[in-house]
């Protein structure tokens, strides 16, 4: 049986990985094209195409926040992602307004 893969994502290329989990002995991944340390997003991440440039800035704006897209239980996905630069502003104001955490804000569904 193969090993299960996750996710890791080079954001200044745009491009996408799958490779095994992390050891306890792993060093950092690197990116194959321009040697930039890989972001580990996890498994249950869809990476939007290369040339949708807006979907990109959304997503490094979840990463830089500590947003990842691991499986919930039951195998249900990571739950709700923000996938335009208008939502992440929403949930942004949001956050700014109520206090809320930034990373709670961005995760939560309705507004």
């Amino acid at each position: 049986m193969a090993h299960a893969k996750t996710s890791y994502v080079c954001l200044p290329c745009r491009a996408s990985y799958k490779q095994p989990y992390p050891g306890r002995y792993d060093r950092e991944r690197i990116c194959p094209r321009c040697t930039a340390p890989l972001i580990h997003v996890g498994s249950a991440f869809a990476p939007p195409r290369r040339r949708d440039a807006a979907a990109w800035r959304a997503l490094s704006v979840l990463l830089h926040a500590g947003v990842r897209f691991h499986e919930g239980c039951c195998g249900d996905g990571p739950g709700y992602r923000p996938r335009t630069l208008r939502e992440v502003r929403e949930r942004m104001a949001y956050a700014r307004a109520t206090g809320e955490p930034f990373d709670r804000a961005l995760v939560r569904p309705e507004l």
